[in-house]
């Protein structure tokens, strides 16, 4: 990992569906040379085959994916320092269950208007989540709150500029320190999923 952020928490960036999440995730986890993981690659099988039908997921089929996720997570940054996920975690309730298992999490919240997101997935083929869901996403998202940790940022620059701004952000915040970046709290929960 970069020395820089040896004290930057787990980070889950977050969004409804087309908001660039994968895309800014990854380029992140690069930035800071840490491992990451990609949520929707975890999605059980009938969660995927839900998504195809044109079925919102409801919390009951969210809650264990999200548990999945955050183990997940957890365990990339107890392993290599730090981690970046791209996790929806819509709800506040959603963002709960990965801070059950990794209390430290620091959201990075991806904002858009629907139609400017709408115009952005029109034309793209996804594996399971059409882009007639995203009304579905946009009625499910509550933005993090001020007793949140997190970071919000507009998705309208292009990915390297909001990268450069979470980059910036996470420098000041929590750059340059010689602490670990999971708490005595996050390490405990780690005897619970490995």
């Amino acid at each position: 990992m970069n020395r820089d952020f040896a004290a930057c928490p787990p980070i889950a960036v977050m969004g409804v569906s087309g908001s660039g999440k994968s895309t800014i995730a990854r380029m992140l986890a690069i930035e800071l040379h840490v491992p990451f993981v990609e949520a929707d690659d975890l999605h059980p099988t009938e969660n995927k085959d839900r998504m195809r039908q044109g079925l919102p997921l409801d919390d009951e089929h969210r809650r264990p994916w999200l548990r999945t996720v955050a183990e997940h997570l957890q365990v990339a940054a107890i392993e290599q320092g730090t981690a970046v996920a791209a996790c929806s975690a819509l709800k506040r309730a959603h963002r709960d269950v990965l801070r059950e298992v990794i209390p430290s999490v620091f959201f990075v919240y991806l904002a858009g208007r629907q139609d400017e997101i709408a115009e952005r997935i029109s034309d793209r083929k996804h594996e399971f989540m059409p882009a007639s869901l995203l009304g579905s996403q946009f009625d499910a998202l509550e933005a993090p709150g001020d007793d949140e940790e997190h970071l919000k940022v507009s998705i309208s620059p292009a990915p390297a500029q909001i990268v450069f701004e979470i980059v910036a952000h996470l420098s000041s915040r929590f750059g340059r320190t010689p602490h670990g970046a999971l708490s005595d709290s996050d390490h405990a929960g780690l005897r619970r999923t490995v």
